[in-house]
């Protein structure tokens, strides 16, 4: 009777509770310590620093390449839409080759519905090498197509089957990548470690852009057209064999591992957990659509942001200012170089304050400054243009190194790279591929040359909706996973911690 007193929904419910327990202490004690189990210290992760650096090292090249692949294609857009598509006004030409870019990202949700679960049953490291090779496979192939001239409507269609090819390797790469160096890095320092990520995307943005200025400043765009804009996708495959080779070097991930391997015991609180069947794209959809919606609004607005600046400001700075195309790469180079030093900073900051918080800053600051910037810009000096772009590129820098570590963290271990793949890449088909394309459209249609910023403001909004709702992860461990810790030191006083108080 004294159970169902204590159990039974009532007004007096929670009266009724407090006294069972008053009755019960040792009993209910005992229940506690069932739901709730102390970790054992062999729970505990002791990260290797060196198996660590190997790690971010692997999957930043990894992504690096895959930016570099998309850059060069965006940095690249005027001369592509010459060269593939028949003559006819430059607006036109300008809409197909964007189409054409937008196309890949229309196949990555199906690639993350394909490699994201696949990396939660076979592990991560497989996946994401065999992304790359599929990668630097589209990313060759397109250097060696003839152009219209020489093969007409077989020239862009080639041109969308390797895009087609790119974008279901890229569903693959960044829930992967993100995962791998997530549940390597301890995790006090994740938001540092995983910064690298990103520093890896300005990397591959920087090496585009630097490439493809440089070969147009010595060969001439008629050449360029001619013959250059092949090199650079060319140039793709080699670093695709490098990449490739690191990342098989690697063990996968700890937590990966532990999940893999029923010899382990882990304690009964990760076990309910880690054990349930991976790889489950329904599960997926059914049980984590709540943070699948607020991953899609949150790299939403990170995806448009970030394609505004990195991808189609060149165009911009060059059909709307008439800059020379090389003039636009060089200044945005310049921004990016600088966010390249101060990135990783970031990073520490996150694992210090708190993801939310800079995520905070830079969705503020793109509504804040975007139409500020995007006046200076239209100023058109040197001194206007660097301006605006390094207000861009400040508040771009807090979502770029804060992201990659707490995208990871908002989905439980046994379906943390399907769910992030899932989320992600839904997000960028509709969001991020489609940026360039629906900019230069709002501007042909409107006729107003503020459309970026305004597109951006409204990006910022979402997000700052998406960042209040979700959780604080900094320096917790990953949902699903034992904590995991830079020294033995730190591991027992996580173990001494819970050792109860004695009674005297």
């Amino acid at each position: 009777m004294e159970r169902e007193a204590a159990t039974s929904p009532n007004e007096n419910g929670q009266e009724s509770d407090a006294a069972a327990i008053r009755r019960h202490p040792a009993l209910f004690r005992a229940i506690r310590r069932r739901q709730n189990p102390r970790l054992r210290r062999s729970d505990i992760t002791v990260t290797d620093e060196a198996a660590v650096k190997r790690a971010v090292k692997a999957a930043s090249l990894g992504n690096a390449m895959e930016w570099f692949d998309f850059g060069i294609y965006a940095y690249l857009a005027g001369t592509i839409g010459r060269v593939f598509f028949p003559s006819g006004s430059d607006t036109a030409q300008l809409l197909s080759s964007f189409a054409t870019f937008a196309v890949a990202f229309l196949v990555r949700p199906l690639g993350g519905m394909v490699f994201g679960p696949m990396g939660d049953k076979i592990g991560r490291k497989k996946v994401l090498a065999l992304t790359m090779i599929l990668m630097a496979i589209g990313t060759a192939a397109i250097g060696l197509i003839p152009n219209y001239d020489s093969i007409g409507f077989w020239a862009p269609v080639l041109l969308i089957v390797f895009r087609l090819l790119q974008g279901f390797s890229t569903g693959g790469e960044y829930g992967g990548a993100s995962t791998f160096i997530a549940e390597y890095a301890p995790d006090k320092r994740r938001g540092f470690f995983g910064s690298f990520l990103e520093l890896g995307t300005l990397a591959g943005y920087t090496g585009a852009a630097s490439l493809v200025t440089a070969l147009t400043a010595w060969l001439g765009s008629d050449t360029m057209d001619a013959w250059g804009w092949r090199i650079p996708f060319l140039v793709a495959a080699p670093l695709g064999i490098v990449g490739i080779y690191l990342r098989l070097k690697l063990d996968d991930t700890p937590a990966f591992l532990k999940l893999e391997d029923s010899n382990v015991h882990v304690s009964e609180a990760a076990t309910a957990v880690e054990t349930t069947a991976r790889g489950d794209l329904a599960k997926i959809f059914r049980t984590h659509w709540r943070m699948l919606i607020l991953c899609i609004a949150l790299v939403g607005a990170y995806n448009i942001t970030d394609y505004m600046l990195l991808s189609y400001m060149p165009t911009y700075l060059s059909d709307e200012l008439h800059y020379s195309e090389s003039h636009g790469l060089m200044i945005l180079v310049a921004t990016m170089v600088l966010l390249m030093l101060i990135i990783n900073q970031v990073g520490r900051l996150s694992d210090r304050f708190g993801r939310k918080p800079l995520l905070m800053a830079g969705m503020i600051g793109f509504f804040v400054l975007s139409a500020p910037a995007f006046v200076l810009v239209r100023e058109g000096s040197l001194l206007a243009v660097s301006a605006g772009m390094l207000m861009l590129g400040l508040s771009l820098v807090c979502l770029l190194g804060t992201m990659s570590a707490a995208l990871p963290a908002m989905f439980p271990t046994n379906v943390r790279y399907g769910s992030l793949s899932v989320g992600y890449n839904l997000s960028a088909s509709l969001f991020g591929g489609t940026t360039p394309l629906v900019i230069t459209a709002l501007i042909s249609v409107t006729g107003s040359d503020m459309m970026p910023a305004y597109y951006a403001m409204a990006a910022a909004l979402v997000g700052v909706v998406a960042v209040a709702c979700m959780k604080e992860t900094a320096q917790q461990p990953l949902e699903g996973s034992p904590p995991s810790v830079q020294t033995d030191e730190e591991a027992a006083e996580i173990v001494e911690a819970q050792a109860p108080t004695p009674k005297f």
